[in-house]
């Protein structure tokens, strides 16, 4: 039943009504502000009349689509108007019939409500490095499209660049230029005369029919677009130059800060820092210098932020005044999700911020060249569908081609991303080999089988160790015995020549079987065997004076009387130097011999004789 309005008709109040979760804010559910709170707006009947009152009193132009919103975009907070029947000519939602908030309607089922006005449509370039330069995207009736690039031109170019506020155009991009998008195509055949005051009032094909794809999706630059490079073939070193009202210029480096070569960097995806060349060449700039005195602090976030003198396409005229950077990381890759540096998702730097790359077209010829832009060994495996998980942030290229010999993800062909044409859930992932020894990364995780044979392996080295040593040991003992057998009688021969019995009877018969007054050498007996007591062959050994036995002994000389020297005709008796005038016996070298064996030996010697 309908009754009487709630509020009192007055003046409309654009105030008191809203449309939320839309695009714009001429398009959404409906909510209306009464009692100090918003409220829902209910209805069974919702059509084109009741539409076109909000979207008059909203000023969003006349109403595209009544519609009632799917269940997961109703609302959940208080009733404000139920059953509102509208002629149409209504300046406010107030001044239609409506039924109480808690009265009960007599048929139908009453639902949230929505409208799409025809002031909800929007224009957007996307996918450039500004909004003055992009893909042209198209808001119509609640959802996001393209434009198809069939005879699209200068001048269907210039009423997006005017409608934008971006100047007049400079260049038509068509082919999907900057990257596919996704969704519906909007527009298609579009011929402007280039003076409409929005790309939907050209002429053109109903919209949503067309004959393209996402392929030949239309892009504009237009003159106001801003952009900003370094002159050089690897596009991270050279002279700093903006893109403003159609052409390229330099950046003068008057008050230039580190902040702001920093903040370049970042921005042409050079890495997070570099350094500002000082050593220029005297001459005049070519062309315009568009900007001076920029100023980057560090709660600047882009560029087009900073502080600086205003445009002016003669802020410097000497080329030692130009700004020449060169940013000290190229291209910055990593993978992440790994267990090291050498395995993971695949993560580009770029515009300042990490993001990853699609998986369609991803083979092992591209990993290749991940791997070796990472530092890593040879390609293992190239590992699609997020396979170390889902990444944040931009999609950075999609369709990566490379020949494999390529030094850079960045150098092989690719699309650019971020065209909705992927998801993080194909983000791209690589296996590299380890860098050093060329052996596949690790992957965290290892099989029993694996670990049965790293613990036998153990054991075997252990083994083997124990025996080793063994062996060792009784090589060392059958030396150390050879050693003690054949050691000392070598050294003996080798120092004491060997002399005939008779010399030594003939000696001892003139000076007494024991002289009492010298030290006497001592020589084999000729006819002595080794076989006869099992000692091995006796050594030449000095008798120590038996009056004197803490004097030591003197195997070097020979002392006797004088008037006892033997003559010439003694040749086999070696004559030992004599020492030095004040030289005893302990002046003379000592035998290293053990008590031991010294006691058995004169002991032989004694019982010989």
């Amino acid at each position: 039943m309908a009754v009487a309005p709630l509020l009192s008709p007055g003046p409309a109040d654009s105030a008191s009504l809203r449309l939320v979760g839309g695009g714009s804010r001429c398009d959404g559910r409906v909510e209306i502000f009464q009692r100090g709170t918003w409220g829902r707006v209910l209805d069974d009947q919702w059509d084109v009349q009741e539409a076109s009152v909000v979207c008059r009193q909203l000023r969003c132009g006349e109403a595209e689509k009544a519609y009632n919103p799917p269940k997961p975009e109703r609302g959940t907070g208080p009733v404000g108007l139920r059953g509102v029947r509208c002629a149409g000519h209504e300046a406010s939602l107030t001044l239609c019939n409506t039924s109480l908030p808690g009265s009960l309607l007599l048929g139908g089922v009453v639902e949230d409500v929505g409208v799409i006005c025809w002031g909800s449509r929007r224009v957007r370039l996307v996918n450039g490095s500004g909004r003055c330069a992009g893909r042209v995207e198209i808001y119509y009736q609640g959802s996001w499209g393209t434009v198809c690039d069939d005879g699209w031109d200068l001048s269907d170019a210039a009423v997006v660049c005017h409608q934008l506020g971006c100047g007049g155009p400079v260049e038509v991009a068509d082919s999907a230029r900057f990257g596919e998008g996704s969704g519906q195509i909007w527009l298609d055949g579009v011929n402007c005369s280039g003076s409409e005051a929005a790309l939907w009032d050209c002429a053109a094909g109903p919209w949503g029919q067309h004959d393209c794809g996402h392929k030949e999706d239309a892009g504009v630059i237009c003159s106001e677009f801003m952009a900003l490079r370094l002159e050089n073939s690897d596009g991270c070193s050279g002279r700093l130059q903006v893109f403003y009202n159609g052409t390229w210029g330099s950046v003068c480096s008057n008050a230039m800060t580190p902040d702001t070569v920093s903040l370049a960097c970042k921005e042409l995806g050079c890495g997070d820092g570099g350094s500002l060349e000082t050593d220029l060449s005297y001459g005049r700039v070519s062309g315009p210098a568009w900007l001076d005195y920029v100023q980057c602090g560090e709660k600047n976030n882009s560029f087009w932020q900073c502080p600086s003198a205003p445009w002016d396409p003669q802020s410097c005229d000497d080329l030692r005044d130009e700004t020449h950077i060169t940013c000290n990381d190229r291209e910055k890759i990593r993978a992440m999700g790994g267990e090291d540096g050498c395995s993971g998702r695949v993560e580009l730097w770029h515009h300042g911020s990490w993001g990853t790359v699609c998986d369609d077209s991803w083979d092992m010829r591209d990993a290749q060249v991940a791997c070796r832009q990472l530092g890593c060994g040879p390609a293992v495996s190239a590992l699609r569908e997020a396979a170390f998980g889902v990444g944040q942030g931009p999609i950075w290229l999609e369709r990566v081609e490379c020949r494999g010999t390529e030094s850079s993800l960045q150098d092989c062909w690719a699309r650019p991303g971020d065209g909705r044409a992927c998801r993080h859930k194909e983000d791209a992932a690589v296996r590299c080999s380890d860098p050093t020894r060329g052996r596949p990364a690790v992957n965290g995780r290892i099989s029993v089988p694996v670990i049965i044979c790293m613990i036998l392996g153990a054991l075997l080295c252990l083994l083997l160790a124990l025996l080793a040593g063994q062996v060792l040991r009784a090589r060392a003992g059958r030396r150390g015995s050879r050693t003690a057998q054949e050691l000392f009688p070598e050294a003996v021969y080798e120092e004491i020549g060997y002399s005939p019995v008779q010399e030594k009877q003939a000696r001892f018969g003139r000076s007494g079987s024991s002289s009492e007054q010298s030290l006497t050498r001592l020589q084999p007996y000729p006819g002595y065997r080794e076989e006869e007591d099992g000692l091995g062959s006796a050594p030449d050994v000095l008798v120590l004076h038996g009056d004197d036995p803490a004097e030591g002994y003197d195997d070097a000389r020979e002392v006797s009387h004088p008037e006892e020297d033997d003559g010439p005709g003694q040749g086999a008796w070696e004559t030992p130097r004599v020492p030095e005038e004040g030289a005893g016996p302990r002046d003379a070298p000592r035998a290293s011999l053990t008590d031991t064996t010294m006691f058995l030996l004169l002991s032989r010697h004694v019982l010989r004789l």
